[in-house]
């Protein structure tokens, strides 16, 4: 799993509240990325803001292309098999009521 410093964005985010005159909460905050972050890592986050003003260095996990494609694979085997049981069940209630 790779990694991606997100700290940039969030400093834009809440610099960008604040430019408002907003105080950033989780749920503006979480709003306003672009990327998906954690709740604990934003709550962190604007904990160190608020007593220090600024935004330590925060980094999340990313998925390389092929731990997306292995995720997204599974998935669609998943969903796959839950249409064809759906499928299978119409059909015997179909049978039923003819």
């Amino acid at each position: 799993m790779q990694t991606k410093d997100i700290s940039q964005e969030l400093t834009t985010v809440i610099e960008a509240l604040t430019a408002e005159g907003k105080e950033p909460t989780v749920a503006l905050v979480k709003s306003r990325l672009a990327t998906k972050v954690p709740i604990p890592v934003i709550v962190a986050t604007i904990k160190s803001w608020k007593s220090t003003q600024r935004i330590p260095k925060v980094a999340i996990k990313t998925l390389s292309d092929k731990e997306r494609i292995e995720l997204l694979e599974k998935q669609v085997a998943e969903l796959t098999k839950r249409l064809t049981l759906l499928e299978a069940r119409d059909a015997a209630q179909q049978e039923q009521t003819s």
